[in-house]
């Protein structure tokens, strides 16, 4: 298992395992339009290439040399003192194996590396994720519903870690 910093003209990495892993993990919790609607919003290489510059960084989990996962992180201005772990994910054969965890574990020395004192999620009311989280740590702050356009809302926890 390596966990590597994704340079942006990599990130067509993060948008094949986006592809991929979305349709498991979203049906039977948002429709399939929504979920077409999201995936051309957030992970085309345009949106990808403006969070890149935006001060978010993408990593990604390989085995045996394949990418199976990834993250993104955006770091606020130092001065605020928190991070928003921005996408967390991994394929679904890959799940339970520890993989979320050990990205999990970066974010958290990441955090520690640039004294950042909280780190904030949002996470789909109806994704299983929710207890993951909450095992490692993470609280619900608040319940909102997020406008994304095209008719569509993000059903939302807010969760976050102070450290």
């Amino acid at each position: 298992m390596e966990i590597r910093r994704i340079q942006k003209n990599e990130l067509q990495v993060i948008r094949d395992l986006a592809l991929k892993i979305w349709p498991s993990t979203y049906s039977g919790i948002i429709s399939e339009g929504q979920m077409e609607y999201m995936l051309n919003w957030m992970y085309s290489i345009e949106s990808l290439e403006k969070s890149f510059n935006s001060n978010h960084s993408f990593f990604a989990i390989y085995a045996e040399s394949e990418p199976i996962g990834f993250l993104d992180l955006e770091l606020n201005s130092p001065a605020q003192k928190w991070i928003k772990l921005q996408k967390i994910y991994i394929l679904p054969e890959k799940q339970k194996l520890g993989f979320g965890l050990a990205l999990m574990d970066y974010t958290f020395l990441f955090a520690r590396e640039n004294k950042i004192k909280h780190i904030t999620l949002q996470v789909n009311r109806g994704n299983k994720a929710v207890t993951f989280y909450e095992k490692l740590g993470f609280f619900k702050v608040d319940e909102k519903d997020f406008d994304i356009g095209n008719g569509y809302f993000m059903n939302d926890f807010v969760m976050q870690k102070n450290l």
